[in-house]
């Protein structure tokens, strides 16, 4: 990005390109840390914290009209000690002031620019500002801080600390509590056998019923996801759908999800000439991204369409399964195996200059083919987006596209193999985003995960060997004794890990360990999961904090309990306990999952668009699963045919000869050299079968 000023300001000495975007602004920035909060603090000045990331427009916005202004940087560095904050390096600090904007009674959103005491304490914030509204508030504030109103800008910076201080749990716990429940289903979806009492952990079918209903009242119908706009893939609202699907077999679950990655499949939000998703479609049709495609996203994606496709065998999420893998293998994996954090949504200074066409500049690309280009993707004179361009997208499946054009149906897939090849040599001449070539340990874990689901779906050699490379990456670059980092950049690692990251690489862990066999990634779970049980557990709620107990303490300690577009760590660790307790049938790691999952279940009936994860969770203690264990010669090869179907609550464990695995340890090898599973459910195991068709049946 071009700065006008050529000044270098502390953030030079950055890691984070986030922060280095910023290190030419003539505002005297510091990082978070102890300089810049012990310089407000002996001098009694004014914090101003502005937290964003790489890939973020409006963050450029913002520094393009104010920051990168001598003037306006005067006022700010005059009145303000000045902190920038990349808030995927920084969560804990990220989710503390994002807190403190909604206790404010303001949206939330980035940039996030919040006004601090000298200790740190908030008392006003918002997002995006115009540089003459940002210099008249510079102006009130620094004003009113030094002037007589100190005293009451700090008296409501300890009203927002007392919101702030009081955990998630506390605040919502008893929400809708006493909330009438109907189990009426006034949406069309089905319901989950006949009301049951409660189970001896805490569910029912009833209740289950309710939470399934209250979700799809918010679905969009016609245009998949939930209603509204902006429109959000949200993969673990539609993992949940499947989850609810295999227990339920309601159809209408199914047609929701399959409707929404369809739709998702065919938007503007997915790059239809080379793989991966945007973050997000301003619009409730899916059509015009906000440009930025970030890793998380991609990684969870990739999960959520390999399971779509084990369940419908639909082509077109085998597609998007193999393409986004491609997308992230040539544009977001460093030379070692780890993978890059995301790319921009602007390149030469706007949105999307790099995805978008004119009619014009079509025409000479495809050439006589244009017409049929763009009717396939929706392509006008006018154009579908901003100043005439277009975005790719489409309406149709290629059966239906090729009998309107009187084409034979195999014809199709050839003409658009041609033209995203003529597509792709135009952008390779064209300016490219920026790359935020950080390396972050949760997000990493997360496409860790999403090859492992996607080999298990397919079976292809090369996910695995991604997979394992990026998990030998981790542990080699990420790893600290028993701890986990949270970053690193040109191989310098920075930043104790957040319960973000040891969730996630953990709940990717098993997985891994699951589709190899490999059991050194169920010890590394293991010793990771005991880490966390000693550093971030809080007996008193039952959940887990965000921080490290020996992380830098802030002005409050908090909890991660909502599901959004990244699962709350709780919910995920709460899983990870249920997965990793069966398999080492460690009934304190089960049990407590139950318990956590009881500290939220009043939330997660009555408001389950926010708590999917823990949803599926519920789904997995009213429907349980079964333990698999796989000992003989063909272990793999039986590995490999089981996991092409979708096994809810399914954990499998396997060897070729013998295991000291609690599930494999007391099982022998056939005597006939036969490769046998044996089927568990509820500590009682079936007899022995010796094929997968058996176990199938069984199951």
């Amino acid at each position: 990005m071009a700065h006008a000023s050529q000044s270098t300001n502390r953030l030079a000495k950055e890691t984070s390109p986030y922060l280095q975007q910023h290190a030419h602004n003539p505002v005297d920035w510091y990082p978070w840390g102890p300089e810049s909060l012990g310089k407000a603090k002996a001098e009694q000045k004014p914090i101003l914290v502005s937290i964003g990331y790489a890939a973020c427009h409006w963050c450029h916005v913002m520094e393009r009209e104010s920051f990168e202004n001598e003037a306006v940087a005067a006022v700010m560095n005059a009145h303000f000690v000045c902190i920038k904050v990349d808030r995927e390096e920084r969560p804990d600090v990220d989710q503390l002031y994002m807190d403190a904007l909604h206790a404010m009674g303001l949206q939330g959103g980035w940039p996030l620019n919040v006004f601090l005491t000298p200790d740190a304490k908030p008392f006003y914030g918002g997002t995006y500002f115009s540089k003459g509204n940002w210099v008249k508030l510079l102006k009130n504030i620094g004003e009113a801080y030094a002037g007589e109103h100190r005293a009451e800008l700090e008296q409501s910076a300890e009203r927002f600390m007392e919101v702030i201080g009081t955990s998630e749990l506390q605040k919502y716990k008893k929400q809708n509590r006493n909330t009438p429940k109907s189990t009426t289903d006034t949406q069309g979806l089905g319901t989950i056998g006949e009301p049951a009492d409660t189970t001896p952990g805490g569910v029912s079918d009833a209740e289950f019923n309710t939470l399934v209903s209250n979700l799809g009242v918010k679905f969009d119908r016609q245009r998949g996801g939930m209603n509204g706009a902006p429109k959000f893939p949200m993969p673990s609202i539609w993992r949940f759908a499947l989850r609810a699907h295999a227990i339920s077999d309601d159809p209408v679950l199914l047609h929701q999800t399959a409707l929404t990655l369809r739709e998702m499949a065919w938007g503007g939000i997915y790059d239809q000439a080379h793989g991966g998703f945007a973050r997000y479609s301003v619009d409730a049709e899916w059509l015009a991204p906000h440009f930025e495609k970030m890793l998380y996203d991609n990684g969870q994606l990739v999960s959520l369409y390999s399971e779509a496709y084990q369940i419908t065998q639909e082509e077109l999420f085998r597609e998007v399964v193999y393409d986004t893998v491609e997308f992230i293998r040539l544009e977001l994996t460093n030379a070692e195996g780890g993978f890059y954090s995301s790319l921009d949504a602007d390149s030469e200074g706007e949105e999307g200059k790099f995805y978008v066409f004119t009619k014009e500049e079509l025409r000479e690309i495809i050439g006589e083919e244009e017409p049929l280009f763009s009717d396939y993707y929706n392509c006008t004179a006018v154009g579908n987006w901003e100043h005439g361009r277009n975005i790719l997208h489409r309406t149709q499946t290629d059966e239906n596209f090729a009998a309107a054009h009187e084409l034979a149906p195999g014809v199709v897939p050839e003409l658009v193999v041609g033209w995203k090849q003529k597509i792709m040599a135009v952008r390779a001449t064209r300016v490219r985003p920026g790359l935020d070539n950080k390396i972050l340990t949760g997000w990493n874990a997360l496409l860790l995960q999403g090859l492992t689901d996607a080999y298990r779906a397919f079976a292809e050699p090369e996910f695995l060997v991604v997979a394992e490379r990026n998990a030998r990456f981790i542990q080699a670059n990420l790893r600290d004794g028993e701890r986990l980092y949270r970053t690193c950049k040109n191989g310098r690692p920075s930043i104790n890990g957040f319960l973000e990251d040891y969730a996630l690489v953990i709940q990717a862990y098993i997985n891994l360990y699951e589709v190899s066999f490999v059991e050194t990634w169920l010890r590394e779970a293991k010793a990771l999961t005991e880490y966390v049980l000693n550093n971030f557990f809080d007996p008193a709620e039952t959940q887990f904090f965000y921080t490290d107990s020996s992380a830098e303490p802030l002005i409050a300690r908090k909890k991660e309990l909502f599901d959004n577009v990244i699962p709350a760590s709780n919910s995920v660790m709460a899983h990870n306990l249920r997965r990793l307790g069966r398999h080492l049938e460690n009934a304190r790691y089960v049990d407590l999952a139950a318990d956590m999952l009881a500290q939220v279940q009043p939330l997660v009936v009555n408001e389950p668009q926010h708590l999917t994860n823990w949803a599926s969770l519920y789904a997995a203690l009213l429907r349980p699963g079964t333990e698999i264990a796989i000992i003989g010669p063909e272990a793999d090869t039986f590995r490999e045919e089981l996991s092409r179907h979708f096994l809810f609550d399914t954990v499998i464990a396997g060897t070729e000869e013998r295991s000291d695995l609690p599930l494999l340890k007391h099982l022998k090898p056939d005597a006939k050299g036969r490769t046998a599973l044996h089927i568990c459910r509820n500590q009682a195991c079936l007899a022995p079968v010796y094929s997968v068709a058996e176990a199938l049946a069984a199951l």
